[in-house]
């Protein structure tokens, strides 16, 4: 009698392991996915930066440039945030790296846990790109981090986000980059808001620029 018992247990242990399999290979192929996004993010930056129509950088530099140093991808910086709209903003003026100033207007708060701890963001619609199709769903995400200064840009990093449907929004750190002012001077770049400093490192997207 034991040993058809251990044989059905043996059964049964097999067949559960197996469901396991199946479910395991499902995730693998969700997080394959994941990372390939990431790294065409990657390589359409870099494809940016190479054309001369589309780059920032100086000529000095884009003749050598071969891609921007990035963290390798970490879909734990991909992070679906509770999506809190704030339709009474008023716009407000934004500061930027010259003596311009940037008008914004505060569409929502997204709110995420990160590394163990809980954070919020603000995250601003643009009113002068409205004009332009392209931009009509778009929304501007900037925000400085612990690694500020030291493997990242001093003035912070952006994302490029789209207004969702509903109350959710993803937010992947992965496609962070820098302000094109950190190649070039020529450009007047928003500086990022005090209460969108994440107090915790961001190991994910474009590290700082180092010329040399």
């Amino acid at each position: 009698m034991v040993r058809p018992i251990l044989l059905a247990l043996f059964m049964m242990t097999s067949c559960k392991s197996d469901k396991k399999y199946h479910v395991s290979n499902e995730t693998v192929q969700i997080e394959s996915s994941r990372v390939k996004e990431i790294l065409d993010f990657q390589n359409e930056l870099n494809k940016s930066f190479k054309d001369p129509k589309t780059s920032p950088l100086p000529d000095k530099y884009r003749k050598d440039f071969e891609g921007l140093d990035f963290f390798g991808p970490d879909t734990t910086y991909m992070v679906q945030a509770r999506f809190e709209r704030t339709p009474d903003a008023v716009p407000f003026l934004l500061d930027t790296t010259t003596d311009e100033k940037t008008e914004e207007v505060l569409y929502g708060i997204a709110h995420f846990e990160l590394n163990g701890k809980r954070h919020e963001l603000e995250i601003y619609q643009t009113p002068e790109l409205l004009t332009q199709e392209k931009y009509k769903d778009y929304l501007f995400l900037p925000f400085l981090d612990e690694t500020n200064g030291n493997e990242t840009y001093g003035g912070g990093r952006y994302i490029d986000l789209t207004i969702p449907k509903g109350n959710a929004i993803l937010i992947d750190f992965n496609k962070a980059y820098n302000p094109y002012c950190v190649y070039n001077k020529k450009y007047s770049c928003p500086l990022v808001p005090r209460q969108n400093y994440l107090r915790t490192p961001v190991r994910a997207g474009v590290k700082d620029f180092l010329k040399l």
